[in-house]
């Protein structure tokens, strides 16, 4: 049997899985994703080979990243070892694993960036950025504010922005990325009375 075989006969008790971790019938994902019931049933006992036509619908419809039905198993070795991705200047982490819905990344904005012109962008959805280290610009609009370690800022990304690091020291951040309209909901328990 071929690595490739291996792989794809794995994907349907992963499915079936991702499925019940969900508390998601058949029938459920049938309708949530166009796929026939039968079929879903012979994906996941695997009497149907998977194609990317498949599984992407259902990656989606599950909330779960393609590669959790392709890869193997996890060990036991519980670290965590994201894939850093280079966006802009920026190299961004990403802390969550599912698509769509909220999103959590470390970013990190090294020295002098950006170089040239400062552009503003705009983009769909809510962001909200918390200050682990250094000092970086948000150029929001008309505005321009200089954020320090502990600080929070949270926008609607319709609005023209750019990050900048006019410092000597890269810049950490942690950032939280919501679907359009979806803001930041932070819960605390409320203060004691004083006896």
């Amino acid at each position: 049997m071929s690595d490739v075989d291996a792989v794809l006969q794995s994907v349907g008790p992963r499915l079936r899985a991702a499925r019940l971790q969900r508390d998601t019938t058949l029938t459920q994902l049938s309708e949530t994703t166009g796929i026939s019931i039968s079929t879903l049933s012979r994906l996941e006992s695997g009497q149907r080979r998977a194609t990317l036509e498949l599984l992407l619908p259902l990656t989606r419809a599950l909330q779960v990243p393609l590669d959790s039905l392709l890869d193997e198993p996890a060990s036991t070795d519980p670290r965590v070892h994201p894939r850093p991705v280079e966006r802009n200047g920026m190299t961004m982490l990403p802390l969550t694993r599912r698509p769509g819905g909220l999103q959590a990344y470390k970013m990190i904005i090294p020295p002098g960036l950006p170089t040239g012109d400062l552009e503003l962008r705009t983009h769909e959805g809510y962001e909200w950025l918390y200050v682990l280290n250094g000092r970086f610009v948000l150029h929001l609009g008309t505005q321009e504010l200089v954020l320090m370690p502990g600080e929070v800022v949270e926008f609607d990304t319709h609005v023209p922005h750019l990050l900048s690091n006019p410092g000597p020291a890269p810049v950490e951040l942690l950032a939280l990325f919501g679907p359009q309209g979806e803001r930041m909901h932070v819960r605390a328990r409320p203060a004691r009375a004083a006896d």
